[in-house]
């Protein structure tokens, strides 16, 4: 498996994601906009930490690509792809957008290759969700994709 995204590293090159983001979870004014907070400012030390330590819960999902499509209705050129649905191992299907550090990296993204997804899970501040649960936000920490396509099932990893 291939790691072609990082939010460490997408955060790096795009600041102004993290200070908007930063901003909303101070905003007063806006309280039921952004994230909470709880376990430090996005992106700050302290919220990394909370990742590392579990304070802040984590999943890994693993499938394989099943199907490309285009999502949106932003125009595009030609046959370009920016999603695509994923085929876990319970034979359940997640829908998931194209996610890469590199643009050369997107190509990966073909039916049949191996995905894997860690997702972080912040809460948000509108609190509580519908069915009364936690109401979070799940950002994508991680993707790695397989080199080769697989024709056998796709396993998952814990996370």
């Amino acid at each position: 498996m291939k790691l072609v995204y990082d939010l460490r590293s997408d955060l790096d090159k795009n600041p102004e994601r993290v200070k908007q983001a930063q901003a909303m979870t101070l905003n007063s004014e806006k309280p039921l906009l952004g994230l909470k907070g709880s376990h430090g400012l996005f992106a700050s030390a302290e919220w990394w930490n909370n990742i590392e330590t579990g304070k802040i819960p984590k999943k890994t999902i693993t499938g394989k690509i099943e199907e490309m499509f285009f999502a949106g209705q932003d125009s595009r050129w030609g046959d370009q792809v920016n999603s695509f649905t994923l085929r876990l191992p319970d034979g359940s299907h997640v829908s998931e957008s194209i996610y890469t550090n590199q643009k050369a990296d997107r190509r990966l993204f073909r039916v049949g290759a191996v995905v894997c997804f860690t997702y972080v899970f912040d809460e948000l501040k509108k609190q509580p969700s519908r069915d009364g649960a936690v109401n979070y936000a799940q950002i994508v920490l991680e993707v790695a994709i397989s080199s080769t396509t697989s024709k056998g099932a796709a396993s998952a990893t814990g996370g």
